[in-house]
């Protein structure tokens, strides 16, 4: 794990104190200043990653690089780099990094696969570059002011910096409050704080003076295009699916360098096939099984019912097959607790709070790399949606009719409920889903004098029409990256780092190239991923239609339901100083237990909770 921080316009004072702020990702430090910019690296000084906090120069052509980096295939790089193959084996990301903007200057990103966040100092164009890989694994967040550039792979550090504001950009707060996801590449919690977005540069340029007293000239551009991704030419199942297992299994396997490895399990096609190839590849390499660690609680000593049988069911299928060993991590009241009193404006926050026992397992088990099937949905995993609307939208009305007869639904259901519903308004299907449920609006909590005052952002919610427009949609509306920023984050402070091998760069752009029948094809969706995986995965797992998580759900509830007392005299001993953001009368109302369990209410009160201080 490594960390980033740098200034531009003020080096002699901060820098310190940024890095300081940077602790968490290790001991090791490298700091280097040169009049009005500075840079620096954090990490632990461990046997896989030593020498990793390391500066990177090429002091002939006036650069400094700093670099938080994972670069995947390295070999093709060198290659086009010259790098003698003696060298392959030492040579550092960051190096290759640097070796990169010394061929291609500021284009160097689009030859770059992996994760990696970096800044460079070019000396001689008086010129800060910056980039950020195509989705966001790696974080990079600045503050600009007026001559002056402060960033870091974290909030904290930005925030440290001398004359940074901490006050809270109340737009997100509001749109936290009352959006189902929040969805941004560039906002904070914070007004002065921004994220550098996924698959984008930042170049800097200092005009003038030395001592950085010059104004500064900013601007981001877009490196990944993913929408430009060529279309496959067509081909049979078996074609698409040998291309696909080749690509998937070259996208795990240059994951699991470093370690030791763990992964995530919850038996459904993302988790369980990435189980199953890094299991396979690490023993190829003779290395050590991957430790599995499923969001579920232990079996108890009373027969399950069907529903929780069948959902344990599909995690021993995969850990059986490859003799894994799977942990069952339990989420637990004081997990619950630590997370609402986590400040939701640093990005800590796990967008699940099962994640929270799952790395306390983790961190007991020696892990350091774990695996997550996170952003498969949005890609090679896709469930096809849009096709239907698409189909009706371009007159192809006969193939919509072979999809209606595949179906188990009645033509109404199917044709007013599945593809006409979604097409006058994206939510509408699930508002009806609410207001069938006798569910509160997303606005519940938020206080009302304050969503008069305050308005969330803009957000229209756009219309999924066919398959790759509806990827191309989630892939870049801010989702994906708040996540991997989140356990960034808290994965950090136990020593953990994730990767995610279906979000790979190569893996995403086939994807985004396959015609839409390979997502979903009558009752089936996730075609490619079940087709190119039926000789990977149990057969039960790879067939599985219907994915449901009754005891993860009913852990979840009675974990929250079970804190919610502390939570209620917390409130009452410490006024939060953020109330003014939530309707507390109406919130202490929802803090009985047996309320909740009746009617888990979870979102809304999640996110009331955490934006609270208590």
């Amino acid at each position: 794990m490594t960390a980033i921080c740098g200034l531009l316009g003020d080096a002699a004072q901060g820098l310190d104190t940024m890095s300081a702020a940077l602790a968490d990702y290790g001991a090791d430090a490298a700091t280097w200043t040169e009049g009005a910019v500075g840079l620096a690296v954090r990490a632990a000084e461990t046997k896989e990653d030593r020498g990793a906090a390391r500066l990177h120069f090429a002091h002939d052509a006036g650069l400094v690089l700093a670099a938080d980096a994972r670069l995947d295939d390295r070999d093709t790089l060198c290659d086009v780099l010259g790098v003698p193959h003696p060298e392959r084996v030492t040579i550092s990301d960051g190096a290759l990094i640097l070796r990169a903007y010394l061929r291609w200057s500021r284009d160097c990103p689009t030859h770059l696969l992996g994760d990696y966040a970096f800044a460079v100092w070019d000396a001689r164009q008086r010129m800060l570059f910056c980039a950020r890989d195509h989705i966001g694994v790696r974080p990079f967040y600045y503050a600009l002011q007026g001559g002056r550039i402060v960033f870091a792979s974290a909030v904290e550090a930005v925030l440290a910096a001398p004359g940074v504001s901490d006050a809270l950009d109340e737009a997100t707060v509001a749109t936290y409050l009352t959006s189902e996801v929040l969805r941004t590449n560039t906002r904070t919690f914070f007004e002065a704080v921004r994220k550098l977005a996924p698959g984008h540069t930042l170049t800097v340029e200092a005009e003038g003076a030395r001592k950085g007293s010059a104004p500064l000239r900013t601007r981001s551009e877009r490196y990944w295009h993913p929408e430009q991704a060529p279309l496959a030419r067509p081909a049979s199942d078996d074609a698409y699916a040998e291309q696909f297992l080749e690509l998937y299994a070259q996208a795990v396997g240059d994951r699991l360098h470093g370690g030791p490895v763990g992964v995530h399990l919850s038996g459904g096609l993302d988790s369980s096939s990435i189980a199953v190839l890094a299991a396979r590849e690490l023993r190829r390499r003779n290395r050590p099984l991957p430790p599995a660690f499923a969001w579920l609680p232990e079996l108890g000593d009373a027969p399950p019912s069907p529903e929780h049988a069948r959902e344990y069911a599909l995690v021993r299928a995969v850990s059986e097959q490859e003799g894994l060993q799977t942990f069952h991590c339990a989420i637990e009241p004081r997990d619950v607790l630590t997370i609402l009193r986590s400040d939701i404006a640093l990005p800590g926050i796990h967008a699940h709070m099962n994640e929270e026992p799952v790395q306390r397992s983790a961190a007991t088990q020696g892990v350091r790399v774990l695996l997550s099937g996170w952003g498969g949905d949005e890609g090679v995993s896709f469930n096809g949606r849009g096709h239907w609307q698409h189909l009706l939208l371009s007159g192809r009305w006969w193939r919509l009719v072979a999809e209606y007869r595949a179906q188990t639904a009645s033509a109404v259901s199917f044709l007013l409920a599945r593809v006409v519903l979604p097409l006058l308004h994206p939510m509408l299907p699930r508002e009806l889903e609410r207001l069938r449920k006798r569910r509160p609006a997303r606005r519940w909590l938020i206080d009302p004098a304050f969503a008069r005052r305050v308005r969330p952002w803009a957000s229209v919610p756009a219309r999924d029409i066919g398959v790759r427009r509806t990827q191309l949609r989630m892939l870049q509306d801010g989702h994906l990256s708040l996540r991997m920023e989140g356990w960034a984050a808290s994965g950090t402070r136990r020593g953990i780092e994730y990767r995610y091998p279906l979000l790979d760069r190569r893996l995403l752009e086939f994807a985004l190239g396959l015609p839409p029948e390979q997502f979903r094809r009558g009752l089936w969706t996730r075609w490619i991923m079940r087709y190119g995986l039926r000789e990977v995965l149990p057969r039960e797992v790879c067939w599985d239609r219907v994915k449901l998580d009754p005891a993860r759900a009913e852990m979840w509830t009675e974990a929250f339901a079970q804190a919610l007392p502390t939570v209620r005299r917390l409130l009452a001993e410490r006024p939060p100083s953020r109330a003014g953001y939530v309707d507390m009368p109406r919130l202490r109302e929802h803090l009985d237990p047996n309320r909740f369990r009746a009617n888990p209410y979870r979102a809304p009160l999640r996110k009331a909770l955490q934006i609270l201080d208590f």
